[in-house]
C-alpha cells in the first residue's frame, strides 16, 4: 500500500490519529515517562485473515518514526487463534498512545477479510468472482476496499467516476432501460463499460438488446437469474446482487453468474478479535 506521506491512505491515518489523540494522550502523559522503552505483542485473539498491517504499522510511525517491528505473518495470510501475530518495539508512551488507532483500522479491514474470505472459498468450485460495493464506511474506502481484495475478493468500481451503473433511478428519470443505456454510450468514454441492474427478465432481456456490457440482477431468486444467463447467452458479463449472504452464495454462484456483489462485505462487517499486550516496560514515570 502508498504510505506516501500526501497519499489519501496517510491522510487518513492523520486524521484519525487527531481524532483521537486531540492535544495529547493526557493518561499516558501523567503515568509513562516518555523516553522509557518496551515492548508489545499483536495477538490474534481468533482465527482470522490478516489485512492492514502497513495501516498499522504507519499509524504508530506517525507517532514515533523510531519505533521497530517484528512480524511474523503478513496480510492475506491465515492466522490460527492464540498466534503472536507482530512485535512492537521502542518508547513504550508512543506504543500506548498509538494503540487503539491502530487497532481499529487492523481489527476492521482483517473482519472484512476474513468475512471475503469465507465467501470466496464457498464459490471457489464456480466462475463467480466475489465483489464488493460503495457501501464502505465513509472515509475508508482505500482501506475496506484493499481488504476485500486481500481476503481473495474483487473491486466493483471505487466510486462514481471510474464506471457506469444505470440503476433503478436512472432508468426512471431517463423513460426506459434502452433509453439509459442509449444516452450512457453516447455520453461517456468509450473506455468504460455500461452496467444496467435489473429486477426481471424482461428487464434483463431489454438492457441486453440494448447493448449493456454488464447486466446486474438484483434480487432475483435463483431460478430467475439461471434463465437469465441462458438469455444473455454470453452478450453481457452478468452480476448477482442484492440479500446475498454466506447461506445463499453457493446456490447463486451455480446459477452461471460471472459476479457476486455483496454489500455486507463492506457494511457490516465484524471487526477481527486482535489485541495489543505490553510484554516488557522498563519502568515507569516517578
Amino acid at each position: 500500500m502508498n504510505k506516501d506521506r500526501f497519499s489519501p491512505i496517510s491522510r487518513l491515518i492523520r486524521y484519525a490519529l487527531e481524532e483521537d489523540l486531540g492535544p495529547g494522550d493526557v493518561t499516558t502523559d501523567a503515568t509513562i515517562a516518555p523516553e522509557i522503552p518496551g515492548e508489545a505483542i499483536l495477538i490474534a485473539r481468533e482465527k482470522l485473515v490478516l489485512a492492514g498491517m502497513a495501516v498499522f504499522k504507519q499509524t504508530f510511525l506517525e507517532i514515533d518514526p523510531t519505533l521497530t517491528f517484528v512480524e511474523r505473518y503478513k496480510d492475506g495470510e491465515a492466522i490460527p487463534a492464540g498466534s503472536t501475530v507482530c512485535r512492537i518495539r521502542g518508547r513504550l508512551a508512543a506504543i500506548l498512545s498509538g494503540e487503539r488507532t491502530a487497532l481499529n483500522f487492523l481489527q476492521r479491514m482483517s473482519g472484512i477479510a476474513s468475512l471475503t474470505r469465507r465467501y470466496v472459498e464457498k464459490t471457489r468450485e464456480t466462475q463467480a468472482k466475489i465483489l464488493d460495493t460503495r457501501k464502505t464506511a465513509p472515509g475508508l474506502r482505500w482501506f475496506d476496499k484493499y481488504a476485500v481484495r486481500t481476503g481473495g475478493g474483487h473491486n466493483h468500481r471505487f466510486g462514481l467516476f471510474d464506471g457506469i451503473l444505470i440503476k433503478d433511478n436512472h432508468i426512471a428519470a431517463a423513460g426506459s432501460i434502452s433509453k439509459a443505456v442509449s444516452l450512457a454510450k453516447e455520453r461517456s468514454a468509450h473506455t468504460l463499460r455500461v452496467g444496467v441492474e435489473v429486477e426481471d427478465l424482461s428487464g434483463a432481456k431489454e438492457a441486453c438488446e440494448a447493448g449493456a456490457d454488464i447486466i446486474l440482477l438484483d434480487n432475483m431468486t435463483p431460478e430467475a437469474m439461471k434463465e437469465a444467463v441462458r438469455l444473455i447467452n454470453g452478450r453481457a458479463l452478468v452480476e448477482a446482487s442484492g440479500g446475498i449472504n454466506q447461506d445463499t452464495v453457493e446456490e447463486i454462484a451455480g446459477t452461471g453468474v460471472d459476479f457476486i456483489s455483496v454489500g455486507a462485505l463492506t457494511h457490516s462487517p465484524a471487526a477481527a478479535d486482535l489485541s495489543l499486550e505490553i510484554s516488557r516496560a522498563r519502568g515507569v514515570r516517578r
